[in-house]
């Protein structure tokens, strides 16, 4: 276990074409409320492709979590907002484990360079 440097983050790429992002979005967004301190990032991989690099999307949503310095989520959640609320508040926390996943890590980082 290690302790988190820099805000935490919960990135969520998603696609406009996709219903199930759709749905998701509303939900997503309101999520601010129940992660006080947690940066929110809605990246529709399309639209914003150059952040995306060789990363590669298997299904939609994906979420990434972590902070600049170190990822602690990469991969597909249901889509429900209480889900990614609950795996935020156990990921992000003190007791969260590093993720060794380059490509992910430099998707996160481009992220949150681009919304500083």
């Amino acid at each position: 276990m290690t302790e988190m440097s820099g805000q935490g983050w919960v990135v969520c790429l998603c696609a406009q074409w996709c219903n199930v992002c759709r749905g998701l979005r509303e939900n997503f967004d309101a999520l601010a409320l129940a992660l006080p301190g947690v940066r929110l990032a809605w990246v529709d991989v399309e639209d914003e492709e150059t952040l995306m690099g060789d990363f590669d999307i298997e299904t939609f949503p994906t979420v990434l979590m972590g902070s600049d310095t170190q990822l602690r989520f990469a991969g597909a959640v249901q889509p429900q907002a209480a889900v990614i609320a609950r795996l935020a508040t156990g990921l992000l926390g003190p007791d969260g484990l590093a993720l060794d996943n380059e490509e992910a890590m430099a998707v996160l980082r481009r992220v949150i360079a681009s919304r500083a």
